[in-house]
């Protein structure tokens, strides 16, 4: 294979050029920077670049492994791996690892780490170098100051064209922002429902000096179920009360409403114990033969509650044992949402189905995140608005 393969001075001047600016991610960082330091010394060159190691961000941020070599390491995660000890497929098999280790990375001190050891990030860069280097894809965002603190995190289906328009934007809040930012970090996701996850959970932690509004609860109203003195279970759109159990959440009234009316016709439900009439008498579907009369008793509870319960368990996951597949950042690749006992605990990527199906190994690629009432209105919000997506029962 090396016969006919190029000498080192050959391929010197593009290394150079593909390294400018750049820090070197590799699996054992320092061999690979004592190889080629070593190599432009002998050409009479000082080889300058600042590195991350694999290795070091493994044991840190998964630690206990037995072993932390890279083809044990990517075995262990269930990371797909072609060509092993060739150099494509090692440097495949790093970028991989290095995805999954920032997806682990919950408090970014990668990034910021990467800022830091940057020396041009530390220039407060013109708006537009920034936007050219983002893609327009779905994700997470981070505006950085200067020293690499997070000023402010959001989310977007087009991360470009989002950070264009704080950077556009000529209100007061948009303008103290452009003051401050010098570099935008960014978290592909793929799957929306991910991103709106991700940008919840990291504001309530981060707590961004910009992000002060978004910190606060984003639902307003609920869904609750209360039996009536005759047995008939009603639906309720009300105030979101934390000591009650919900059925799902909405962002407002409005949306809670416009919820009920839908179901009112998918479920053949009534009007008047789904709260959306008051009358003395029959509801108005009653009368066009919409409603089974329930209203006038003449359905008996248990026929109607077996509707109502069909219905709470299409919108409600409590006590479920489940995996939302969603987009990834990739085509081959797949976003996983675990839900156990009706608690969401994290999310993950995977490329083959044996990552999800084996427990072992989903439990190692999936982030541990928190389960709160924002994180299980964003799910619920997500599955009522998204009945194509695929979800897999656990047993």
């Amino acid at each position: 294979m090396l016969r006919n393969a190029p000498k080192f001075y050959e391929v010197a001047r593009r290394i150079v050029e593909i390294t400018e600016g750049c820090i070197l991610v590799a699996h054992n960082a320092q061999f690979d920077y004592r190889i080629l330091s070593t190599e432009f010394r002998r050409l009479g060159f000082d080889f300058d670049r600042k590195s991350l190691c694999t290795v070091e961000l493994a044991k840190e941020l998964i630690p206990d492994l037995p072993s932390y070599s890279l083809g044990k390491l990517v075995r262990s995660l269930g990371i797909p791996v072609t060509d092993r000890h060739r150099a494509s497929g090692d440097a495949l098999a790093t970028v991989k690892l290095f995805k999954l280790l920032l997806d682990k990375d919950t408090t970014k001190s990668i990034i910021q780490k990467s800022i830091q050891l940057n020396p041009k990030n530390k220039i407060n860069a013109k708006h537009l170098n920034i936007i050219e280097q983002l893609p327009a894809v779905t994700g997470v965002y981070y505006m950085h100051k200067a020293n690499g603190d997070i000023i402010y995190i959001g989310k977007s289906k087009n991360i470009k064209s989002r950070v264009n328009q704080h950077f556009t934007n000529t209100n007061s809040k948009s303008k103290k922002l452009q003051l401050q930012v010098a570099d935008v970090t960014y978290q592909a996701t793929g799957s929306e429902l991910v991103a709106l996850l991700k940008e919840s959970e990291e504001i309530k932690r981060v707590k961004p000096t910009f992000n002060k509004a978004l910190r606060r609860a984003i639902f307003t109203h609920a869904l609750y179920v209360v039996k009536d003195e005759n047995n008939y279970l009603n639906l309720k759109i009300n105030l979101a009360d934390g000591r009650k159990k919900a059925i799902t959440t909405f962002s407002n009234a409005q949306s809670g409403k416009n919820f009920i009316t839908r179901v009112n016709e998918d479920f053949k439900l009534c009007l008047k114990l789904t709260g959306l009439q008051k009358p003395k008498t029959s509801c108005f579907n009653y009368n066009i033969k919409k409603c089974n009369g329930a209203c006038l008793k003449q359905e008996s509870p248990e026929i109607y509650n077996k509707r109502v319960e069909e219905l709470i368990d299409k919108y409600s996951y409590a006590s479920k044992n489940m995996i939302i597949i969603d987009k990834g950042r990739e085509v081959d690749e797949r976003s996983a949402i675990l839900i156990e006992n009706g608690v969401f605990k994290g999310i993950g990527f995977f490329n083959l189905n044996y990552q999800i199906t084996n427990r072992k190994v989903l439990e190692s690629i999936i982030t541990p995140m928190a389960n709160n009432r924002d994180s299980q209105h964003i799910i619920q919000n997500y599955l009522r608005k998204n009945k194509r997506l695929k979800i897999i029962t656990l047993d």
